[in-house]
């Protein structure tokens, strides 16, 4: 949340009219190099029209929040906050506010490939100009995600609610965005086997994490907690994508991504915070691969028909199928599908109807007795899936 605002020096790029009406720089040759793992130190829309195009698996933006600051922020005794004073949040107008954040959106969205996602972090001075510029310019929202801080900093005039959350649009670089990368299966395995909701419980960056200079003051005044970008890039981006910051300030995009296996770009205005973001990546050590690969997700994994379970002899015809609790029965008919209340019906459908739902997965819905225990029938999928994989290596 460092960078200056945008805007490309030199000559005038040709531009082109996209099917959205958003216009773009001219796309660089093909041949340019990736600068994977490095810092751009400059302006982010000049660096990132270097890039090639589609070259991004990944976004994180943390922008100017243009926090319209009036003189110095003090607490009830007097001392001052280090608050966020700095030039490059200083904005004469929201129109001027605007228009950085359409250029730097424009240069963004050009490098992002077809199935890139990004997310933009704020607060309530400018995420809602953010989200209604994202839209305008054809991007997808997918989720908009609260972070609601620990260790909020309180509201010390006493005049309003403690700002206690921040808020991140993630959005698909287009309607058309489909294959977007999300790692639902491991969010949810870290999750007690819930789903993740979109409200985040994360405490502020503070302590050893929090970078400092000789004379112990902060290296950066708005250093992100590295747990928030940790989940970010867990999230939605496998390990070996480019995970691209336009406003790396303090580095925290870079040390997470070395970590959990992913290349990082960044570019940054401020040569001092590159400095320290160059200092505190090549202190970060990666993970083993096997803390960071994920593994397939279901939905990859070749498709196994209920028939194939009954034909390999993991269950016969006749025999009787429950859920968990045992308050549905069905009974298992020799071409794989089940007889239930006189209706014949997939997994799936029997599942549906025993509840009343219009869907089921009839996997993980119905069980098979084992020795007085029940078995998910899932769990012999699983077996010819392993067995399929065998067979093609």
């Amino acid at each position: 949340m460092s960078i200056a605002r945008a805007g490309v020096a030199g000559s005038k790029p040709r531009i082109q009219v996209t099917r959205t009406g958003v216009s773009t720089a001219r796309l660089p040759a093909a041949s340019v190099r990736l600068p994977l793992n490095e810092i751009l130190v400059g302006d982010c829309v000049a660096e990132l029209g270097k890039l090639p195009a589609a070259s991004v698996d990944l976004v994180f933006a943390d922008p100017p929040y243009n926090l319209q600051l009036e003189g110095a922020l003090s607490r009830p005794d007097q001392s001052v906050v280090d608050a966020v004073d700095d030039d490059w949040d200083k904005f004469a107008s929201f129109s001027e506010y605007d228009r950085f954040t359409r250029d730097w959106l424009t240069a963004v969205r050009r490098v992002m490939k077809p199935e890139a996602t990004i997310f933009v972090i704020g607060s309530y001075h400018n995420i809602f100009r953010v989200g209604t510029i994202l839209q305008d310019m054809g991007f997808w929202i997918l989720n908009d995600i609260v972070w609601r801080k620990a260790n909020p900093m309180p509201n010390f005039r006493g005049r309003r609610f403690t700002n206690a959350h921040e808020t991140m649009i993630w959005a698909g670089r287009s309607a058309q965005t489909k294959a977007y990368t999300f790692n639902y299966e491991t969010l949810k395995a870290g999750n007690n086997d819930c789903q993740v909701r979109s409200d985040w419980f994360l405490p502020i960056c503070t302590g050893a994490e929090r970078l400092k200079d000789a004379q112990g003051r902060k290296t950066h005044p708005t250093q992100k907690p590295e747990a928030l970008l940790a989940r970010i890039i867990m999230s939605a981006s496998k390990p070996g994508d480019v995970v691209l910051d336009p406003f790396f300030g303090s580095g925290t995009t870079g040390a997470v991504a070395k970590k959990l296996g992913r290349d990082f770009i960044g570019t940054e205005r401020d040569a001092v915070y590159a400095k320290a973001a160059r200092a505190r990546i090549a202190a970060t050590e990666p993970l083993p691969d096997d803390a960071v690969n994920a593994p397939p997700a279901k939905r990859s994994e070749p498709r196994v028909a209920f028939a194939s379970v009954v034909e390999a002899g993991f269950i016969s015809a006749g025999e009787t199928l429950v859920d968990d609790k045992r308050r549905f029965k069905a009974v298992v008919r020799a071409d794989g599908s089940l007889l239930m209340s006189g209706i014949v019906a997939s997994i799936h459908k029997a599942g549906a109807l025993a509840q009343g739902l219009p869907a089921c997965n009839g996997w993980v819905f119905w069980n098979v007795e084992r020795n007085g225990k029940l078995v998910s029938i899932d769990d012999m999928r699983g077996t010819i899936r392993a067995q399929m994989k065998e067979a093609a290596e």
